[in-house]
């Protein structure tokens, strides 16, 4: 999938999300308020990110205008919890604040640089760590057929980054660097109920966010503002009141 299309169905995804709430509410039964709690736990897909330039290109010797290819993150293990309300009166409506952590690091690999007026650059980057916290409120819908229980949520998210790298590729001196932005989280599950308030849920979540990483002079690093897209697949235990 080309940049143009993969920008078009990102642009169409939060429609999409919001369609199947509305059939939710449309078709939905009359169910009883609730609150709930749960815990989960899963893994991080983590695309490479996109539509990449240097924040601070001089740093590293390079002319402002410098574009930076996709950079490859790792995979990885996620975990958190959330607290959950679906209302009386319209009981197939509900909120729900969720947090979870999650460390999609970066590998040592080699990036092209678009340099103005000089065309293409290939530079080595020191691998990094990365971790990111996720706090969001989302609305929900949600349909109830006995023990299942259909849902879906959308919201938008706090993004907490920080991220370290040992050796910097043009000094040898380690830097840290911390990012804090809103994106884009949505959610899409079903939930089995084990007893009337026990219940387990199997989740797909979406991130879509701009991260803004600031260049450090003093290391020669440029930082980086690009696009990154993450996809959590997650398992979790929940409590109902």
């Amino acid at each position: 999938m080309n940049i143009h299309n993969q920008g078009r169905a990102l642009y169409l995804f939060p429609w999409f999300m919001i369609g199947i709430c509305v059939l939710m509410i449309l078709s939905a039964p009359a169910i009883q308020a609730e609150t709930y709690i749960a815990g989960q736990l899963g893994f991080t897909h983590a695309q490479d990110t996109t539509r990449g330039r240097a924040n601070d290109p001089t740093y590293a010797g390079l002319p402002a205008g410098t574009s930076v290819s996709n950079v490859n993150l790792n995979n990885s293990a996620m975990y958190g919890v959330k607290v959950g309300h679906y209302f009386e009166s319209v009981s197939w409506l509900g909120v729900e604040l969720e947090g979870f952590v999650t460390s999609p690091h970066r590998p040592q690999q080699r990036l092209t640089l678009g340099v103005p007026g000089s065309g293409n650059v290939t530079v080595e980057e020191g691998g990094a760590t990365n971790r990111l916290i996720v706090v969001s409120p989302l609305l929900l819908a949600r349909y109830q057929a006995g023990a299942v229980e259909p849902y879906a949520g959308i919201g938008p998210g706090l993004l907490l980054l920080h991220q370290q790298q040992l050796t910097s590729a043009a000094s040898g001196t380690a830097y840290s660097q911390s990012y804090t932005g809103i994106g884009l989280n949505t959610q899409v599950g079903l939930r089995y109920r084990l007893t009337d308030h026990v219940s387990m849920f199997g989740e797909w979540k979406f991130n879509y966010a701009r991260l803004n990483l600031p260049g450090q002079a003093d290391v020669g690093h440029f930082g980086i503002n690009a696009i990154a897209t993450l996809h959590h697949f997650v398992f979790g235990i929940g409590y109902h009141f």
